[in-house]
């Protein structure tokens, strides 16, 4: 079984994504998994860079580990530069999945 998971964040639902968050926290902190790689997509994307709580969880995440907006959705929204200060890397994220996937982590979609 592979130790490499891919989690994507999509949801706007702020108590589900700090649901994601806490989960996603936790198995960095505890090493619960080789690899982990995260991918904030759609609505997931707004919250990060406006509510206060979920950009502290993301902002502890992105010190431990590789963290993805996507670029499209964020310039849509207006909220690129934001993700970009608080160190997530805002790029066209199709690949990123794509390629993650390839590589043999699981995908696990909030």
């Amino acid at each position: 079984m592979s130790s490499k998971l891919l989690i994507v964040i999509a949801t706007g639902d702020r108590e589900k994504a700090l649901a994601a968050l806490m989960y996603t926290r936790n198995v960095v902190k505890n090493k619960w998994l080789d690899d982990i790689k995260v991918v904030l997509f759609g609505p997931s994307e707004k919250l990060a860079a406006q509510d206060d709580k979920v950009a502290w969880f993301v902002k502890e995440i992105v010190a431990a580990t590789e963290c993805f907006a996507c670029k499209a959705v964020s310039d849509n929204d207006g909220v690129s530069e934001k993700l970009e200060e608080a160190g997530i890397r805002v790029e066209y994220v199709g690949t990123v999945v794509s390629d993650a996937i390839k590589e043999g982590y699981v995908p696990m979609v909030w």
